[in-house]
């Protein structure tokens, strides 16, 4: 794998000039990121955050107002860096009147490819995003969680290198945000970078290697997921089927240690609300 980043952030501000009166607004202020080739990266941060900015100055949509953004070492300012780059924005927008196929063969047409090399692209992108049984119906009839897979399907028709993912799940339900998950795992399996955007830590939690969190337009956190959320000064131990005597043993044990060992809590762990809606629904699909 080359050892080129796949995109590199260097002391990145933007700054957006102010309109009747109003002073100018700073959205991002000193930010840099390097999002190793064949991660998964993501942007997390609230509403106004700086984080969409940040991935419009990489895509090349913004100009800087001080600092650089590049591709693959390439600078974000030339087309040539977009040539390797699938988007999804946050809303996408088709033609509704399209089929799911057409639609596919209508943005791979854009990137100039064509004939059966066009068809079997989109054959296989229908499938891999599970929209082959609503290939032929029009766009205006797909669900939220229908449209941003097709989304999905159209950033990958011409084989980026490098995916980017604004909000991909805003809107959908949790069904189908698993499936979105599941799909990002599955590009990262496929040597595809992918940065993704989000003010939802607990959706991108599954599917990052590393995060950078904003706020106010500044770099707050940044690092591998796991070591980010890690309590260094608990340990956690999950026991099954555990016995009332086994139980209190522990607690003796803790109490005769001393110091400032405590046992901070017991009990039954609690999964999410997310996968227990998840896990209900598909039992319910059951036969």
């Amino acid at each position: 794998m080359s050892d080129t980043p796949a995109v590199s952030v260097n002391h990145l501000t933007k700054v957006f000039k102010g309109g009747l009166g109003k002073g100018a607004f700073r959205a991002v202020h000193d930010l840099s990121i390097e999002v190793k080739a064949g991660e998964v990266y993501g942007l997390i941060g609230p509403n106004g955050s700086g984080k969409s900015t940040t991935m419009k100055v990489i895509l090349g949509l913004l100009k800087p107002t001080e600092g650089d953004t590049s591709i693959f070492g390439v600078p974000s300012t030339e087309v040539a860096s977009r040539h390797s780059v699938g988007f999804l924005p946050e809303n996408p927008y088709f033609y509704k009147h399209l089929t799911g196929r057409e639609t596919l063969h209508f943005y791979g047409s854009l990137c100039g490819m064509r004939g059966e090399k066009l068809k079997s692209r989109a054959s296989e992108m229908l499938a891999l995003t599970g929209l082959e049984d609503a290939a032929a119906r029009r766009v205006g009839g797909y669900s939220k969680g229908m449209l941003q897979r097709l989304g999905l399907a159209q950033a990958l028709i011409h084989e980026p290198r490098l995916l980017v993912l604004d909000e991909p799940t805003a809107g959908v339900d949790p069904s189908g945000s698993r499936i979105i998950r599941d799909l990002i795992i599955e590009f990262r399996s496929r040597g595809i970078t992918v940065l993704v955007t989000s003010h939802l830590l607990e959706q991108m939690q599954e599917v990052c290697d590393r995060v950078g969190i904003m706020a106010r337009g500044r770099m707050v956190r940044e690092g591998r997921l796991e070591d980010l959320i890690a309590v260094e000064n608990q340990t956690e131990m999950v026991l099954e089927n555990a016995s009332p005597a086994l139980l209190a043993k522990i607690h003796e044990l803790v109490k005769s240690e001393g110091g400032d060992t405590r046992l901070l809590r017991s009990g039954h762990p609690r999964t999410t609300l997310e996968r227990l809606f998840i896990e209900a629904t598909n039992e319910a699909k059951k036969p």
